[in-house]
């Protein structure tokens, strides 16, 4: 099920981590999350970050922005899975090094260069060009009409 449409506003004193941003391209937002590409055409690889100042671990949320974040992710997914054909989707939220919640959703195929292993570390990073990133926006985003926004913006 798609999250809701009721767009909620970001907290006060959010901010992108800049490792986030150094890394990413922005894809649109959902009612709670940024919706980020993570830079590496090796793989289908989103993360969603909640905007909210100051959360680390999903437990920090308030109840109502746990569960748009989980119906978000959800969304994003299902999309991801059924427009990329994936044979698994791998969701975590590790935040090592980056320690703002976000949720890295990658979509996996048998055939990958790191099959069966974590993606992290496995395959030199090969960045997206203009036309990659536009036909990866093309491929995925329709599947995320409802609640989700494409202006760009990141917080």
């Amino acid at each position: 099920m798609p999250p809701g449409a009721d767009p909620a506003d970001p907290e006060e004193g959010f901010a992108l981590d800049p490792r986030l941003a150094a890394d990413t391209v922005p894809l649109g937002r959902f009612p709670l999350s940024l919706l980020l590409l993570m830079n590496d055409a090796t793989y289908p690889w989103c993360v969603l970050v909640p905007r909210r100042a100051g959360v680390t671990e999903m437990f920090q949320l308030a109840p109502d922005d746990r569960a748009r974040l989980l119906a978000e992710s959800c969304h994003l997914a299902e999309a991801l899975a059924e427009r990329f054909a994936a044979h698994k989707l791998n969701v975590a939220a590790l935040g090592n090094v980056v320690p703002q919640l976000h949720l890295h959703h990658v979509a996996r195929f048998r055939h990958d260069p790191a099959w069966p292993h974590p993606v992290w570390g496995r395959a030199p990073r090969v960045p997206y060009d203009g036309q990659g990133i536009a036909a990866f926006r093309e491929r995925l985003l329709p599947a995320l009409e409802a609640g989700f926004r494409t202006d760009g913006k990141r917080a």
